[in-house]
Protein backbone atom coordinates (compact mmCIF):
# COMPACT_ATOMS: atom_id res chain seq x y z
CA UNK A 1 0.00 0.00 0.00
CA UNK A 2 1.58 3.38 -0.92
CA UNK A 3 -1.10 5.52 -0.15
CA UNK A 4 -1.48 7.04 3.26
CA UNK A 5 -2.54 4.58 6.70
CA UNK A 6 -5.24 6.26 8.59
CA UNK A 7 -6.04 5.14 11.67
CA UNK A 8 -9.53 5.80 12.70
CA UNK A 9 -10.88 5.88 15.83
CA UNK A 10 -14.73 5.18 16.41
CA UNK A 11 -16.63 7.52 19.31
CA UNK A 12 -19.88 6.24 20.56
CA UNK A 13 -22.50 8.26 19.04
CA UNK A 14 -25.17 8.24 16.71
CA UNK A 15 -23.00 9.51 13.87
CA UNK A 16 -20.26 6.50 14.14
CA UNK A 17 -22.39 5.35 11.30
CA UNK A 18 -21.14 7.93 8.69
CA UNK A 19 -17.26 6.23 9.96
CA UNK A 20 -18.74 3.44 7.11
CA UNK A 21 -18.97 6.34 4.32
CA UNK A 22 -15.34 7.76 5.24
CA UNK A 23 -13.68 4.61 5.56
CA UNK A 24 -15.11 3.44 1.94
CA UNK A 25 -14.48 6.72 0.57
CA UNK A 26 -10.82 6.52 1.80
CA UNK A 27 -10.01 3.13 0.43
CA UNK A 28 -11.23 4.21 -3.20
CA UNK A 29 -8.80 6.67 -2.93
CA UNK A 30 -5.78 4.78 -2.31
CA UNK A 31 -5.29 5.02 1.19
CA UNK A 32 -5.55 2.44 3.83
CA UNK A 33 -7.71 2.47 7.15
CA UNK A 34 -7.40 0.69 10.30
CA UNK A 35 -9.99 1.03 12.51
CA UNK A 36 -10.89 1.05 16.13
CA UNK A 37 -13.63 0.66 17.68
CA UNK A 38 -14.50 1.92 20.87
CA UNK A 39 -16.90 0.09 23.56
CA UNK A 40 -19.57 2.88 22.53
CA UNK A 41 -19.32 2.83 19.00
CA UNK A 42 -19.60 -0.72 18.90
CA UNK A 43 -23.98 0.14 20.16
CA UNK A 44 -23.61 1.83 16.61
CA UNK A 45 -21.86 -0.06 14.25
CA UNK A 46 -20.47 -3.56 14.12
CA UNK A 47 -16.86 -4.65 14.19
CA UNK A 48 -17.78 -7.05 11.48
CA UNK A 49 -19.15 -4.20 9.20
CA UNK A 50 -15.89 -2.06 9.59
CA UNK A 51 -13.84 -5.19 8.78
CA UNK A 52 -15.54 -6.17 5.68
CA UNK A 53 -15.53 -1.93 4.49
CA UNK A 54 -11.18 -1.68 5.40
CA UNK A 55 -10.57 -5.45 4.55
CA UNK A 56 -8.25 -5.37 8.04
CA UNK A 57 -9.20 -6.15 11.44
CA UNK A 58 -10.61 -4.18 13.82
CA UNK A 59 -9.32 -3.51 17.39
CA UNK A 60 -11.99 -2.99 20.48
CA UNK A 61 -9.85 -4.12 23.27
CA UNK A 62 -6.83 -3.52 25.06
CA UNK A 63 -6.59 -7.06 26.41
CA UNK A 64 -5.83 -8.73 23.33
CA UNK A 65 -3.02 -11.05 23.95
CA UNK A 66 -2.13 -12.22 20.78
CA UNK A 67 -1.39 -8.01 20.69
CA UNK A 68 -0.52 -6.96 23.61
CA UNK A 69 2.37 -10.17 23.50
CA UNK A 70 3.79 -7.85 20.99
CA UNK A 71 2.52 -3.96 22.70
CA UNK A 72 -0.11 -4.17 20.17
CA UNK A 73 -1.33 -0.47 21.11
CA UNK A 74 2.01 1.06 21.05
CA UNK A 75 2.33 -0.65 17.13
CA UNK A 76 -1.19 0.36 16.15
CA UNK A 77 -0.15 4.03 17.77
CA UNK A 78 2.82 4.74 15.24
CA UNK A 79 2.13 2.63 11.86
CA UNK A 80 -0.26 5.35 10.59
CA UNK A 81 0.41 8.41 8.99
CA UNK A 82 -2.13 10.08 10.72
CA UNK A 83 -5.25 9.27 13.61
CA UNK A 84 -8.55 10.51 12.92
CA UNK A 85 -11.12 10.33 15.67
CA UNK A 86 -14.77 10.35 14.02
CA UNK A 87 -17.00 10.59 15.71
CA UNK A 88 -15.12 12.43 18.76
CA UNK A 89 -17.70 12.44 21.46
CA UNK A 90 -17.79 14.79 24.21
CA UNK A 91 -16.74 12.47 26.33
CA UNK A 92 -14.23 11.22 24.30
CA UNK A 93 -12.55 14.78 23.97
CA UNK A 94 -12.82 14.92 27.58
CA UNK A 95 -10.67 11.58 28.22
CA UNK A 96 -7.98 13.07 25.50
CA UNK A 97 -7.79 16.34 27.00
CA UNK A 98 -7.40 14.99 30.83
CA UNK A 99 -4.78 12.24 29.27
CA UNK A 100 -7.24 9.44 30.39
CA UNK A 101 -5.73 5.88 29.19
CA UNK A 102 -8.56 3.07 30.39
CA UNK A 103 -9.42 1.56 26.85
CA UNK A 104 -7.71 0.81 24.10
CA UNK A 105 -9.24 3.87 21.57
CA UNK A 106 -7.86 6.71 25.11
CA UNK A 107 -4.53 4.43 25.49
CA UNK A 108 -3.01 4.52 21.89
CA UNK A 109 -4.04 8.12 21.80
CA UNK A 110 -1.90 9.15 24.18
CA UNK A 111 0.57 6.89 23.29
CA UNK A 112 0.98 8.06 19.63
CA UNK A 113 3.55 10.44 18.15
CA UNK A 114 2.00 11.06 15.00
CA UNK A 115 -0.80 14.05 14.26
CA UNK A 116 -4.27 13.05 15.79
CA UNK A 117 -7.68 15.08 14.18
CA UNK A 118 -10.92 14.86 16.38
CA UNK A 119 -14.11 15.53 14.48
CA UNK A 120 -16.69 16.33 16.90
CA UNK A 121 -20.48 15.24 16.98
CA UNK A 122 -22.76 15.76 19.81
CA UNK A 123 -25.88 17.40 21.25
CA UNK A 124 -25.58 21.19 20.78
CA UNK A 125 -26.04 22.02 24.21
CA UNK A 126 -23.00 19.39 24.90
CA UNK A 127 -20.86 21.25 22.83
CA UNK A 128 -21.79 25.06 23.82
CA UNK A 129 -20.80 23.32 27.54
CA UNK A 130 -17.97 24.86 28.97
CA UNK A 131 -16.38 21.81 30.01
CA UNK A 132 -16.19 21.21 26.53
CA UNK A 133 -15.28 24.42 25.08
CA UNK A 134 -12.31 23.85 27.67
CA UNK A 135 -11.49 20.44 26.66
CA UNK A 136 -11.47 21.93 22.93
CA UNK A 137 -9.03 24.37 23.55
CA UNK A 138 -7.13 22.16 25.37
CA UNK A 139 -6.66 19.83 22.41
CA UNK A 140 -6.01 22.55 20.32
CA UNK A 141 -3.50 23.78 22.48
CA UNK A 142 -1.58 20.45 22.28
CA UNK A 143 -1.66 19.93 18.63
CA UNK A 144 -4.88 17.94 17.80
CA UNK A 145 -6.96 19.52 14.97
CA UNK A 146 -10.39 19.71 16.06
CA UNK A 147 -13.07 20.32 13.51
CA UNK A 148 -15.51 22.82 13.98
CA UNK A 149 -18.87 20.75 13.90
CA UNK A 150 -21.78 21.60 11.28
CA UNK A 151 -24.80 23.67 12.81
CA UNK A 152 -28.38 21.81 11.77
CA UNK A 153 -30.93 19.31 12.91
CA UNK A 154 -29.64 16.61 14.88
CA UNK A 155 -31.27 13.06 15.85
CA UNK A 156 -32.25 13.93 19.15
CA UNK A 157 -34.68 17.10 17.75
CA UNK A 158 -32.81 19.91 18.50
CA UNK A 159 -30.73 22.09 15.91
CA UNK A 160 -27.70 23.96 16.48
CA UNK A 161 -23.33 23.18 16.48
CA UNK A 162 -23.04 19.62 17.19
CA UNK A 163 -23.95 17.78 13.92
CA UNK A 164 -21.21 15.55 12.42
CA UNK A 165 -19.78 17.27 9.28
CA UNK A 166 -20.31 15.78 5.98
CA UNK A 167 -17.95 13.77 5.11
CA UNK A 168 -16.70 15.42 1.86
CA UNK A 169 -15.25 18.23 4.09
CA UNK A 170 -14.16 15.08 6.48
CA UNK A 171 -12.10 14.56 3.46
CA UNK A 172 -10.83 17.49 2.57
CA UNK A 173 -9.43 18.17 5.83
CA UNK A 174 -7.70 14.76 6.18
CA UNK A 175 -6.05 15.72 2.87
CA UNK A 176 -5.07 18.67 4.22
CA UNK A 177 -3.17 17.52 7.13
CA UNK A 178 -1.46 14.73 5.42
CA UNK A 179 -0.42 17.64 3.07
CA UNK A 180 0.13 20.17 5.79
CA UNK A 181 4.22 20.58 6.25
CA UNK A 182 4.22 17.18 4.20
CA UNK A 183 4.47 17.74 1.05
CA UNK A 184 7.59 17.08 -1.02
CA UNK A 185 10.24 19.65 -1.08
CA UNK A 186 10.09 19.09 -5.04
CA UNK A 187 6.50 18.54 -5.62
CA UNK A 188 4.95 20.92 -8.32
CA UNK A 189 3.36 24.02 -7.32
CA UNK A 190 0.82 25.19 -8.19
CA UNK A 191 -1.17 28.80 -7.66
CA UNK A 192 -3.33 27.61 -4.46
CA UNK A 193 -6.52 29.65 -6.22
CA UNK A 194 -7.24 27.30 -9.39
CA UNK A 195 -8.32 25.04 -6.74
CA UNK A 196 -6.02 21.67 -7.79
CA UNK A 197 -4.87 19.30 -5.59
CA UNK A 198 -3.80 19.69 -1.94
CA UNK A 199 -3.14 23.19 -0.37
CA UNK A 200 -3.07 24.12 -4.31
CA UNK A 201 -0.35 21.27 -4.94
CA UNK A 202 -1.74 19.04 -8.09
CA UNK A 203 -0.88 15.48 -7.49
CA UNK A 204 0.23 16.26 -3.86
CA UNK A 205 3.39 13.74 -3.05
CA UNK A 206 2.77 12.75 1.09
CA UNK A 207 5.93 12.17 2.92
CA UNK A 208 6.34 8.95 4.92
CA UNK A 209 9.97 7.44 6.01
CA UNK A 210 11.32 9.52 3.14
CA UNK A 211 9.22 7.78 0.98
CA UNK A 212 6.47 10.00 -1.53
CA UNK A 213 2.75 9.04 -1.34
CA UNK A 214 1.16 9.95 -4.16
CA UNK A 215 -1.98 11.29 -4.11
CA UNK A 216 -3.40 11.74 -7.45
CA UNK A 217 -5.59 14.94 -8.83
CA UNK A 218 -8.18 12.63 -9.46
CA UNK A 219 -8.03 10.92 -6.10
CA UNK A 220 -11.14 11.74 -3.25
CA UNK A 221 -8.50 12.50 -0.46
CA UNK A 222 -7.30 16.00 -2.77
CA UNK A 223 -9.01 18.85 -2.04
CA UNK A 224 -10.69 20.93 -4.70
CA UNK A 225 -12.47 23.94 -4.75
CA UNK A 226 -16.26 22.80 -4.87
CA UNK A 227 -20.06 24.61 -4.25
CA UNK A 228 -22.06 23.05 -1.70
CA UNK A 229 -24.87 24.58 -0.10
CA UNK A 230 -25.78 24.12 3.41
CA UNK A 231 -28.93 21.71 2.86
CA UNK A 232 -31.68 23.08 4.62
CA UNK A 233 -33.67 21.26 7.01
CA UNK A 234 -36.11 18.62 5.37
CA UNK A 235 -38.62 19.37 7.77
CA UNK A 236 -38.67 22.99 8.92
CA UNK A 237 -42.01 22.98 10.60
CA UNK A 238 -41.00 20.00 13.11
CA UNK A 239 -37.49 21.91 14.15
CA UNK A 240 -39.26 25.34 13.87
CA UNK A 241 -36.72 26.81 11.95
CA UNK A 242 -36.07 28.88 8.89
CA UNK A 243 -34.18 27.12 6.52
CA UNK A 244 -33.48 29.75 3.38
CA UNK A 245 -31.13 32.12 2.80
CA UNK A 246 -28.47 30.62 4.50
CA UNK A 247 -24.80 31.99 4.05
CA UNK A 248 -22.07 29.86 3.45
CA UNK A 249 -20.11 28.20 6.43
CA UNK A 250 -16.37 28.61 6.26
CA UNK A 251 -14.80 24.99 6.05
CA UNK A 252 -12.10 25.82 7.93
CA UNK A 253 -11.87 28.43 10.91
CA UNK A 254 -8.39 28.84 10.42
CA UNK A 255 -7.04 32.24 8.75
CA UNK A 256 -6.42 32.05 4.87
CA UNK A 257 -8.83 29.07 4.39
CA UNK A 258 -11.52 29.04 1.43
CA UNK A 259 -14.98 29.23 2.07
CA UNK A 260 -17.20 26.50 1.23
CA UNK A 261 -20.54 26.05 0.46
CA UNK A 262 -21.76 23.03 2.16
CA UNK A 263 -24.41 20.80 0.35
CA UNK A 264 -25.43 18.05 -2.10
CA UNK A 265 -23.67 18.24 -4.90
CA UNK A 266 -20.65 16.27 -3.70
CA UNK A 267 -23.01 13.40 -2.68
CA UNK A 268 -22.72 9.99 -5.20
CA UNK A 269 -26.14 9.97 -5.91
CA UNK A 270 -26.66 13.59 -6.10
CA UNK A 271 -29.19 14.75 -9.41
CA UNK A 272 -30.16 10.77 -9.66
CA UNK A 273 -33.91 9.83 -8.88
CA UNK A 274 -34.04 6.48 -6.58
CA UNK A 275 -37.35 4.90 -6.74
CA UNK A 276 -37.74 2.30 -3.95
CA UNK A 277 -40.45 -0.10 -2.79
CA UNK A 278 -40.70 -1.32 0.68
CA UNK A 279 -43.52 -3.28 3.02
CA UNK A 280 -45.61 -6.39 2.48
CA UNK A 281 -49.02 -5.86 0.04
CA UNK A 282 -52.46 -6.48 1.78
CA UNK A 283 -54.81 -8.43 -1.00
CA UNK A 284 -58.75 -7.64 0.53
CA UNK A 285 -60.79 -10.76 1.05
CA UNK A 286 -63.82 -9.16 2.34
CA UNK A 287 -63.56 -5.57 4.20
CA UNK A 288 -61.79 -7.24 7.53
CA UNK A 289 -59.90 -10.04 6.05
CA UNK A 290 -56.96 -10.14 4.04
CA UNK A 291 -53.89 -11.92 2.05
CA UNK A 292 -50.50 -10.65 3.51
CA UNK A 293 -47.13 -11.59 5.00
CA UNK A 294 -44.50 -10.78 7.70
CA UNK A 295 -42.78 -8.30 5.86
CA UNK A 296 -41.75 -5.27 8.45
CA UNK A 297 -40.46 -2.61 5.49
CA UNK A 298 -37.56 -1.93 7.71
CA UNK A 299 -35.29 -2.66 5.19
CA UNK A 300 -36.77 -0.96 2.35
CA UNK A 301 -37.04 1.96 4.55
CA UNK A 302 -33.60 1.90 5.43
CA UNK A 303 -32.42 1.67 1.70
CA UNK A 304 -34.69 4.87 1.19
CA UNK A 305 -33.08 6.74 3.66
CA UNK A 306 -29.53 5.84 2.60
CA UNK A 307 -30.26 6.76 -0.52
CA UNK A 308 -31.14 10.31 0.49
CA UNK A 309 -28.23 10.71 2.73
CA UNK A 310 -26.70 10.27 -0.42
CA UNK A 311 -28.35 12.80 -1.91
CA UNK A 312 -30.33 11.08 -3.90
CA UNK A 313 -34.65 12.69 -4.79
CA UNK A 314 -35.72 9.16 -3.22
CA UNK A 315 -39.85 7.98 -4.04
CA UNK A 316 -40.46 5.35 -1.70
CA UNK A 317 -44.02 3.03 -2.37
CA UNK A 318 -44.66 1.59 0.67
CA UNK A 319 -46.87 -1.26 1.69
CA UNK A 320 -48.86 -1.15 4.78
CA UNK A 321 -46.68 -0.25 7.52
CA UNK A 322 -46.12 1.63 11.22
CA UNK A 323 -42.72 3.11 9.95
CA UNK A 324 -41.67 7.22 10.08
CA UNK A 325 -40.98 8.51 6.49
CA UNK A 326 -36.76 8.89 6.39
CA UNK A 327 -35.87 12.96 6.25
CA UNK A 328 -35.98 14.03 2.16
CA UNK A 329 -38.03 11.03 1.25
CA UNK A 330 -41.27 11.37 -0.79
CA UNK A 331 -43.46 8.51 0.34
CA UNK A 332 -46.47 7.08 -1.36
CA UNK A 333 -48.53 4.70 0.65
CA UNK A 334 -50.39 1.53 -0.70
CA UNK A 335 -52.04 -1.47 0.23
CA UNK A 336 -52.68 -3.53 -2.88
CA UNK A 337 -50.26 -5.30 -5.34
CA UNK A 338 -52.16 -3.59 -8.09
CA UNK A 339 -52.31 0.21 -6.02
CA UNK A 340 -48.03 -0.36 -5.80
CA UNK A 341 -47.95 -1.32 -9.50
CA UNK A 342 -49.79 1.92 -10.68
CA UNK A 343 -47.46 3.71 -8.24
CA UNK A 344 -44.04 2.63 -9.45
CA UNK A 345 -45.30 3.24 -13.02
CA UNK A 346 -46.10 6.93 -12.05
CA UNK A 347 -43.07 7.18 -10.46
CA UNK A 348 -41.00 6.78 -13.50
CA UNK A 349 -38.63 7.75 -15.02
CA UNK A 350 -36.03 6.79 -12.27
CA UNK A 351 -32.17 6.20 -12.26
CA UNK A 352 -32.22 3.38 -9.95
CA UNK A 353 -35.10 0.90 -8.63
CA UNK A 354 -34.75 -1.02 -5.90
CA UNK A 355 -38.33 -3.97 -5.41
CA UNK A 356 -37.55 -4.75 -1.76
CA UNK A 357 -41.74 -4.77 -1.25
CA UNK A 358 -42.83 -8.01 -0.61
CA UNK A 359 -45.59 -8.48 -2.84
CA UNK A 360 -48.29 -11.02 -2.71
CA UNK A 361 -48.02 -13.64 -5.44
CA UNK A 362 -52.16 -13.76 -5.24
CA UNK A 363 -55.04 -12.09 -4.82
CA UNK A 364 -58.72 -12.80 -4.36
CA UNK A 365 -60.92 -12.42 -7.80
CA UNK A 366 -63.63 -10.86 -6.28
CA UNK A 367 -63.68 -9.91 -2.81
CA UNK A 368 -66.28 -9.34 -1.22
CA UNK A 369 -68.49 -6.21 -0.26
CA UNK A 370 -69.68 -7.85 3.06
CA UNK A 371 -67.98 -9.71 5.83
CA UNK A 372 -68.04 -13.13 5.03
CA UNK A 373 -69.84 -14.86 8.06
CA UNK A 374 -68.62 -18.62 8.92
CA UNK A 375 -71.68 -20.53 8.88
CA UNK A 376 -71.43 -23.80 11.27
CA UNK A 377 -71.32 -26.53 9.59
CA UNK A 378 -71.01 -25.29 6.06
CA UNK A 379 -66.87 -25.07 6.18
CA UNK A 380 -64.28 -22.34 4.44
CA UNK A 381 -65.50 -20.27 2.09
CA UNK A 382 -63.86 -21.03 -1.55
CA UNK A 383 -61.34 -18.95 -2.49
CA UNK A 384 -60.17 -18.26 -6.13
CA UNK A 385 -57.02 -16.77 -6.61
CA UNK A 386 -55.53 -15.10 -9.29
CA UNK A 387 -52.01 -14.29 -10.09
CA UNK A 388 -50.68 -10.45 -9.33
CA UNK A 389 -48.64 -8.35 -11.68
CA UNK A 390 -45.24 -9.27 -11.59
CA UNK A 391 -43.89 -5.50 -10.45
CA UNK A 392 -40.13 -6.21 -10.82
CA UNK A 393 -40.51 -8.18 -14.00
CA UNK A 394 -42.75 -5.40 -15.96
CA UNK A 395 -40.49 -2.83 -15.05
CA UNK A 396 -36.78 -4.58 -16.39
CA UNK A 397 -38.76 -4.76 -19.84
CA UNK A 398 -40.29 -1.31 -19.68
CA UNK A 399 -39.77 1.46 -22.38
CA UNK A 400 -38.81 3.32 -19.07
CA UNK A 401 -36.39 1.05 -17.60
CA UNK A 402 -34.30 2.71 -15.15
CA UNK A 403 -30.59 1.94 -15.56
CA UNK A 404 -30.04 -0.27 -12.82
CA UNK A 405 -32.82 -2.39 -11.26
CA UNK A 406 -32.30 -4.27 -8.69
CA UNK A 407 -34.94 -7.05 -6.53
CA UNK A 408 -34.81 -8.65 -3.32
CA UNK A 409 -35.63 -12.41 -2.90
CA UNK A 410 -36.52 -14.12 0.26
CA UNK A 411 -36.02 -17.50 0.62
CA UNK A 412 -35.86 -20.15 3.86
CA UNK A 413 -33.35 -22.54 1.28
CA UNK A 414 -31.26 -22.76 -1.55
CA UNK A 415 -30.74 -18.67 -1.23
CA UNK A 416 -28.15 -18.06 -3.97
CA UNK A 417 -29.03 -20.89 -6.09
CA UNK A 418 -32.89 -19.32 -6.32
CA UNK A 419 -31.56 -15.64 -6.33
CA UNK A 420 -28.85 -16.58 -9.58
CA UNK A 421 -32.35 -18.29 -11.06
CA UNK A 422 -34.73 -15.46 -10.35
CA UNK A 423 -32.38 -12.33 -11.44
CA UNK A 424 -32.47 -13.97 -15.11
CA UNK A 425 -36.10 -14.95 -14.75
CA UNK A 426 -37.15 -11.48 -13.66
CA UNK A 427 -35.01 -9.09 -16.12
CA UNK A 428 -33.25 -7.80 -12.82
CA UNK A 429 -29.57 -6.34 -13.11
CA UNK A 430 -29.36 -7.35 -9.31
CA UNK A 431 -30.64 -9.64 -6.68
CA UNK A 432 -30.49 -8.86 -3.21
CA UNK A 433 -31.17 -11.96 -1.88
CA UNK A 434 -31.19 -13.11 2.20
CA UNK A 435 -32.34 -16.17 4.23
CA UNK A 436 -35.40 -15.09 6.30
CA UNK A 437 -35.95 -18.67 7.92
CA UNK A 438 -35.23 -17.00 10.90
CA UNK A 439 -36.45 -13.74 12.55
CA UNK A 440 -34.84 -11.33 9.42
CA UNK A 441 -38.63 -10.47 8.64
CA UNK A 442 -39.76 -7.81 11.36
CA UNK A 443 -36.19 -7.99 12.93
CA UNK A 444 -32.92 -5.50 12.83
CA UNK A 445 -29.93 -7.11 11.05
CA UNK A 446 -30.08 -8.79 7.91
CA UNK A 447 -27.39 -10.81 5.89
CA UNK A 448 -27.35 -10.23 2.28
CA UNK A 449 -25.73 -11.83 -0.64
CA UNK A 450 -25.47 -9.36 -3.86
CA UNK A 451 -26.13 -11.75 -7.03
CA UNK A 452 -25.14 -10.08 -10.49
CA UNK A 453 -24.10 -11.79 -13.60
CA UNK A 454 -20.54 -12.15 -12.90
CA UNK A 455 -20.30 -12.10 -9.35
CA UNK A 456 -21.72 -12.83 -5.86
CA UNK A 457 -20.81 -11.00 -3.14
CA UNK A 458 -21.89 -12.25 0.32
CA UNK A 459 -21.99 -9.23 3.26
CA UNK A 460 -21.51 -10.80 7.22
CA UNK A 461 -24.72 -10.26 9.39
CA UNK A 462 -24.90 -6.35 9.78
CA UNK A 463 -27.96 -3.96 11.09
CA UNK A 464 -30.28 -3.17 8.31
CA UNK A 465 -29.28 0.28 8.54
CA UNK A 466 -25.28 -0.60 7.55
CA UNK A 467 -26.75 -3.24 4.85
CA UNK A 468 -28.55 -0.30 3.38
CA UNK A 469 -25.63 2.08 2.92
CA UNK A 470 -23.00 -0.31 1.53
CA UNK A 471 -25.81 -1.34 -1.04
CA UNK A 472 -26.46 2.06 -1.58
CA UNK A 473 -22.73 2.46 -1.75
CA UNK A 474 -22.12 0.30 -4.19
CA UNK A 475 -25.49 1.53 -6.49
CA UNK A 476 -23.43 4.90 -7.51
CA UNK A 477 -20.55 2.96 -8.62
CA UNK A 478 -22.65 1.31 -10.53
CA UNK A 479 -24.33 3.66 -12.38
CA UNK A 480 -23.18 5.10 -15.85
CA UNK A 481 -20.97 8.65 -15.14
Amino acid sequence: MNGPRILLVVGGGIAAYKSCELVRTIRKAGGSVTCVLTEGGAKFVTPMTLAALSEKPVHTTLWDLRNEAEMGHIQLSREADLVVVCPATADLMAKMAAGIADDLATTLLLATDKPVMAIPAMNVRMWQHAATIRNVQSLRASGVDVMEPDEGPMACGEFGPGRLPEVQMIWQRIAQALAGGSVMDDAPQADAADGQGVGGVPGAAIARGGKAIGLGASSPLVATKGEARAAPPTDPDAINHLTGGAAPQPFDPLAGQPDFDRGLEHRPLYGRHVLVTAGPTHEPIDPVRYIANRSSGKQGFAIAAAAAEAGARVTLVAGPVHLPTPPGVERIDVESALEMADAVEAALPADIAVMVAAVADWRVSRSADQKLKKKSGDGPPTLELTENPDILATLAKSAGRPSLVVGFAAETQDVIRYAREKRVRKGADWIIANDVSGDVMGGDANTVHIVTGSDVISLPEMPKEDVARILVERFADALPR
